[in-house]
């Protein structure tokens, strides 16, 4: 069959249009496309997952003394006795009850890495707190002190890594979980101690980040009771309404009794949970992915990084990001005080006893903002109090 000339081009264009669709719909199905790949990389791109992608609408900013601001071209202008731009402002001094801005973002970005450094004393581990404010909110959404904030209890420094901290034996201390906001970052260092302490540090972090609204922002609250109550469990996570993810948290354990203190359960109330929990342990230590008891072993998502029998001290972690915990409409996470003793399993037939010990928590999750306040934060007197002693 022969076609006119005008029929022959329509029916190729037909063809092509045809081709030309079917490409597309291929393209966007698998991701393929290089404006998909673009916009996919800035709401959802790990720079560590895909150190390939050079397209990411992304742009690197970092934060030091060196370079206040992060503005481009701007670090390293301060003169030291080698001249303008030889190492002239690498840390600064900070007094006795007072506070220094270490970040003022405007967003939208991600903070990736926070490192820090500072005198290694346990006393001054607790008394310095971190408070960071996303997005504009009046109360801060993380309020820690600096030592738990960055992976360790009692301010007892510890080297370890896990997917969360990284810690030097001096006290070179990471986090590395993203911190995302909308409009604005705004990061503070109170120093509620006694003395003068030095203070190097250096936040790193992108900007043109594209996030939703309701991205969960970074949230970590410290709690801590010497001693707890006894038959009533320790609080991790107080109660938040609203959706949210729980990431994990840094647990100190300060124990007195020397019999077995970790028999303990802990407990995952949510979406409406009362009397019972939708998750709920076996035991304190079985909690942190460890058993028969606490080892000092230090893992990715799970471990203990410091135990002293002797002293009875323990810093021990657990970081739910492959095993995520999410929640639609409320949260809030226990742990029970329970211990277990030859001579009570010799008087009553069963070893389990209630009983009271030292116990603080970071717990780490994330939430949209506007949140509700946290909880108040034990005051300096209350954090030091019988702290590990060098």
């Amino acid at each position: 069959m022969h076609l006119k000339n005008g029929e022959s081009v329509m029916k190729m264009e037909a063809f092509f249009i045809v081709v030309m669709a079917a490409t597309v719909l291929f393209a966007v199905s698998c991701g393929r496309g290089p404006e998909t790949d673009r916009k996919k990389s800035r709401t959802d791109y790990d720079p560590a997952t895909r150190p390939y992608d050079l397209t990411t609408g992304l742009v690197s900013r970092s934060i030091s003394f060196e370079n206040p601001t992060g503005a481009p071209g701007e670090g390293g202008k301060a003169e030291s006795n080698l001249g303008v731009g030889r190492k002239g402002s690498p840390a600064r001094t900070v007094k006795p009850d007072s506070m220094f801005v270490l970040c003022d973002i405007k967003g939208p970005g991600t903070i990736r890495h926070i490192w820090m450094t500072t005198s290694r004393d346990p006393e001054n581990l607790r008394s310095i707190v971190i408070r960071v404010y996303w997005d504009g909110q009046e109360h801060p959404s993380i309020e820690c002190p600096v030592g738990d904030f960055m992976g360790f209890a009692h301010g007892r420094v510890m080297p370890y890594q896990s997917a969360v901290h990284s810690c030097g034996q001096n006290a070179g201390m990471n986090i590395w979980l993203p911190m995302p906001f909308t409009k604005r970052a705004y990061i503070t260092f109170t120093n509620e101690g006694a003395r003068d302490i030095p203070l190097f540090y250096q936040i790193d972090y992108t900007t043109g980040d594209t996030h939703p609204a309701d991205v969960g922002r970074l949230h970590c609250l410290f709690r801590r009771e010497n001693p707890t109550a006894l038959t009533r469990d320790f609080t991790i996570l107080p109660e938040r309404t609203g959706k949210g993810r729980y990431i994990g948290a840094v647990l100190g354990i300060r124990y007195e009794d020397r019999n077995w203190w970790g028999e303990g359960e802990i407990k995952i109330y949510m979406d409406g949970d009362t009397a019972f929990p939708t998750i709920c342990g076996t035991g304190s230590e079985d909690y942190v992915c460890l058993s028969y008891g606490v080892q000092q072993t230090p893992f990715l998502y799970n471990g203990c990084s410091l135990l002293d029998h002797d002293r009875g001290f323990v810093s021990m972690y657990r970081w739910h990001l492959p095993d995520p915990v999410f929640w639609e409409t409320d949260c809030r996470i226990t742990i029970q005080q329970i211990g277990w003793s030859t001579e009570v399993m010799k008087e009553k037939g069963s070893g389990l006893y209630e009983r009271q010990d030292d116990w603080s928590a970071a717990a780490f999750w994330y939430e949209p903002v506007p949140s509700a306040p946290l909880p108040e934060m034990p005051g300096r007197e209350a954090r030091v109090r019988d702290i590990w002693r060098e």
